[in-house]
């Protein structure tokens, strides 16, 4: 499983990288604002308040003839590790939107949102995680410039073993808890829309 380190460290939590005024280019400095009974990183110059907040990520977790797709990842971090697809939300692009647009472009399958699983965020790591539950509707799945492989798993197959990030072992495990086995689930008769090929 990825280091939770080398996590913090490639999403650091901290504003000692903060050094200059992103407006004016003037150093940054540390003061305390009374208003907001807080510390904050300010402009010397300029007097701009530099805040340091976690980026969005928005993923999601397929489902597909009773298995769901994972991804091997082809960037760093955690190359050649599984996870579901995701990555940073957009400015001015909707999670929920960010969550599909993810899906496709890392496993080429387009996918119908069906509901919040959780969010994750984590007191040393910038970033919130929020994870969707999905069905594909579309798609032929297979391998991008992000990803070596895509394959389908079942839920007791998930290869936890070689998971990319905590983040990604939780959101799983939390996957697995909402999700039924298939023979505990009510019958129902597929659609053709079900039928995509692997």
């Amino acid at each position: 499983m990825h280091d939770r380190k080398v996590h913090e460290w490639l999403h650091p939590a901290g504003s000692e990288w903060a050094r200059f005024c992103p407006r004016c280019g003037v150093e940054l400095e540390e003061r305390y604002l009374e208003s907001e009974q807080h510390t904050r990183k300010i402009c010397s110059g300029c007097g701009f308040i530099f805040y340091l907040n976690p980026k969005v990520v928005a993923g999601a977790v397929p489902r597909q003839n009773g298995r769901i797709w994972l991804v091997r990842r082809n960037v760093e971090p955690s190359w050649g590790s599984w996870t579901f697809p995701g990555g940073y939300v957009d400015l001015g692009e909707r999670v929920t939107d960010a969550a599909v647009r993810e899906t496709l472009e890392e496993t080429r399958l387009n996918i119908r949102l069906d509901g919040l699983l959780n969010v994750y965020s984590y007191a040393n790591v910038g970033i919130v995680l929020v994870v969707y539950r999905a069905t594909v509707i579309g798609g032929v799945a297979g391998a991008t410039p992000e990803s070596q492989e895509v394959k389908s798993f079942r839920p007791e197959d998930i290869p936890w073993n070689d998971l990319a990030f905590p983040s990604t072992r939780e959101a799983l495990a939390d996957y697995v808890k909402f999700e039924p086995p298939p023979e505990k689930r009510p019958a129902q008769t597929p659609s053709p829309d079900d039928a995509i090929g692997e």
